[in-house]
């Protein structure tokens, strides 16, 4: 068995998934993307109708210049496929100075050089009324920078053009199986088992199924719509902007304003989790009450502006890793496999700079961005 279907098979084409696809197949690697749904599904990680981006990356100091580039990339990608996908009006994070949100936003933008603006607690108050019940200490940071990313529109484009780019895209098609063989992969399907040189597995909430030994925790993420009580336009996405909040007891409240006919998209952390595990493989993903009712009792008095009950609601997932870092790289050194999971609730931003990382790893180069903190191999994932 000497043939060959592709050099590159990309396995799972969501957000990672598509921009991998997009930078190999602009760099002319013969690649081919297998996806089990179809691009821009409602059934992973990536959608939601709008995703925050920021610069100012409290989650680890090796994510800002990764976003940076990231950000780059997402204006390319925007071009290049006449779709607009960044809106950038800038995002505002709310809580304590010494808190986590605020506090951390602030290290790195002091660490990056990033422009930001410091909002006093009478600033914030008289500038983002919206927000009600703030602590005597709460202020927040102004970051221009920031804005809302169109995630199923970022799925398509990604993939339209690789398509172009000459990448097919096999849909409706899952991988059961990823096995290493000499000078290779094999990738089982139901209907066949495919041969590539390398394979870069980008499989969101499937990846601890398909690749196992990695200690991956998929927990379901409700998000949740509500719409204005107040009838002025206060909470349209120009005079609510994208938001993060630390609020008493570990919960951060974030979110972003109502667009055209799109109400006030919310969700809520409790202990820096958005919700409980769930198996994407067998866990019924329907809406329940548990998946809002939460978020609604904080609303009462943290955004009394909206409405008590949701018009909407809608259940994403996460992979969460140990350290709350990303998986990217080669498990072992292993020259036929690449993985890229963990996404933690904050990867989607940086999904166009990924795909070019992983672009690089699979034809012998170097990632541009330091990437050794989200290393598969490194210790605090063993």
């Amino acid at each position: 068995m000497s043939t060959w279907d592709a050099e590159v098979a990309v396995v799972g084409v969501g957000a990672w998934g598509a921009c991998a696809l997009w930078r190999m197949a602009d760099r002319g690697v013969d690649v081919l993307g297998i996806e089990q749904f179809e691009p821009g599904h409602p059934l992973g990680s990536s959608h939601g109708g709008s995703r925050m981006f920021r610069i100012t990356c409290l989650e680890h100091p090796g994510l800002v210049p990764l976003a940076r580039r990231s950000l780059e990339l997402w204006h390319e990608l925007a071009e290049a496929s006449g779709t607009p996908l960044f809106d950038e009006r800038g995002g505002l994070l709310i809580g304590p100075e010494d808190g986590r949100v605020v506090g951390g936003t602030l290290c790195a933008a002091r660490q990056h050089g990033i422009t930001v603006q410091r909002l006093s607690h009478s600033e914030l108050t008289e500038r983002h009324g919206q927000h009600a019940a703030l602590g005597p200490q709460d202020i927040a940071v102004w970051e221009p920078s920031a804005g809302i990313l169109r995630p199923e529109e970022s799925v398509r484009a990604a993939v339209r053009l690789a398509r172009s780019a000459g990448a097919p895209v096999l849909t409706g098609t899952r991988v059961h199986e990823v096995t290493p063989v000499p000078g290779g992969v094999e990738l089982r399907t139901a209907s066949r088992t495919l041969r590539v040189r390398q394979a870069v597995v980008t499989v969101g909430s499937w990846l601890g199924g398909l690749v196992p030994g990695l200690p991956l925790t998929t927990l379901r993420m409700p998000i949740t719509w509500f719409r204005s009580r107040t009838g002025d336009g206060r909470h349209t996405l120009d005079r609510f902007p994208v938001f993060m909040r630390d609020l008493p007891g570990g919960q951060v409240l974030w979110g972003n304003g109502s667009e055209g006919p799109h109400p006030v998209k919310l969700g809520l952390e409790i202990h820096g989790r958005p919700g409980r595990p769930l198996d994407p493989r067998t866990d019924d993903r329907s809406v329940v009450a548990e998946d809002w009712t939460d978020l609604a009792a904080v609303l009462e008095t943290r955004l009394p502006g909206l409405e008590p009950h949701p018009a909407k609601v809608s259940v994403c997932m996460l992979t969460a890793t140990p350290d709350g870092q990303f998986v990217l790289g080669r498990p072992g050194g292993d020259p036929r496999l690449v993985l890229a999971g963990g996404c933690n609730a904050h990867g989607f931003k940086h999904a166009t700079g990924i795909g070019e990382a992983l672009s690089d790893l699979v034809t012998g180069g170097t990632p541009r961005m330091p990437l050794d903190f989200a290393s598969p191999d490194r210790a605090a994932l063993h």
